[in-house]
């Protein structure tokens, strides 16, 4: 398959499925296997084109991430509050992810693991939208320390490949009495430190490659798969507080259901 074709793939992958409840890191593995791809040679771009879905977080919430840091510059109390509802959640998976990176990037290489994470979330997704009772409608800054602390720990669960950052979070904010615009918010927000950590400690542990040159798969394809992450991961945060709002998130789970049972078929048969 054609280098640049490729690139545009996996970015488009990337870019609708970082921030939908249906795991983006399992949607790239199981791509990367199902189409044959070599996945030594894609895991530098794999990694880099995350950032283009991070920017998109930065740009469609940029009004709130200005006002936050305009009022820390003036020891504004719901920017303090914010901020520390952010890092509060971010340090569990923080300082796990740093202890545990090794095995994590051994279950990378596992893609039967995607695909049953990716049918047990679904029915978690089912169950707790049938059980959880949202609370009012508030800002990030009005969270609790202990439900900031819960989300948190509940994105621990994504270190497994295919269960789904933003569906861990978004999942466990719920199960916690959170609204659900509110609980959607907050997996945005959170994704911003947490993902560029995780990318900033895998690129250096891929510094040796990138000093010795990426082979085949270059930065012309990176900046491709860059771009077309973050154009199509803006237009998903858009549809998807709009439809969340208004559906819920069990199309998801059923998403997640039939995805994992079909890929436990086809990689049966590679």
């Amino acid at each position: 398959m054609d280098l640049t074709f490729t690139a545009i793939l996996l970015g488009i992958v990337e870019g609708l499925t970082e921030f939908l409840p249906v795991s983006s890191t399992g949607h790239l593995i199981l791509a990367t296997v199902l189409f044959g791809f070599n996945a030594d040679q894609w895991a530098t771009f794999n990694i880099v084109i995350q950032l283009g879905a991070i920017l998109a977080v930065i740009v469609q919430f940029w009004r709130t991430f200005w006002a936050v840091g305009m009022g820390l510059f003036r020891l504004n109390p719901v920017s303090i509050r914010f901020v520390r509802n952010v890092l509060l959640a971010f340090l569990p998976s923080a300082v796990l992810g740093f202890a545990l990176r090794h095995q994590i990037e051994a279950l990378l290489g596992q893609p039967s693991v995607v695909a049953w994470a990716l049918i047990a979330g679904g029915i978690a997704i089912l169950a707790i939208e049938k059980v959880a009772r949202p609370g009012p409608l508030t800002g990030v800054a009005e969270l609790p320390v202990s439900q900031c602390i819960g989300v948190g720990l509940a994105q621990c669960l994504a270190m497994v490949p295919g269960v789904s950052r933003s569906g861990a979070t978004i999942m466990g904010a719920l199960a916690m009495g959170v609204e659900r615009r509110t609980a959607a918010e907050f997996s945005f927000f959170l994704a911003v430190p947490t993902m560029m950590g995780a990318t900033t400690l895998e690129l250096w542990g891929a510094r040796h490659q990138l000093a010795a040159g990426l082979g085949p798969v270059g930065w012309n394809q990176i900046a491709i798969g860059f771009v077309v992450s973050f154009v199509v991961a803006l237009v998903v945060i858009k549809a998807f507080m709009a439809f969340v709002s208004r559906s819920g998130f069990a199309p998801f789970a059923w998403y997640r259901i039939v995805v994992g049972v079909a890929a436990l078929f086809l990689l049966s048969r590679v």
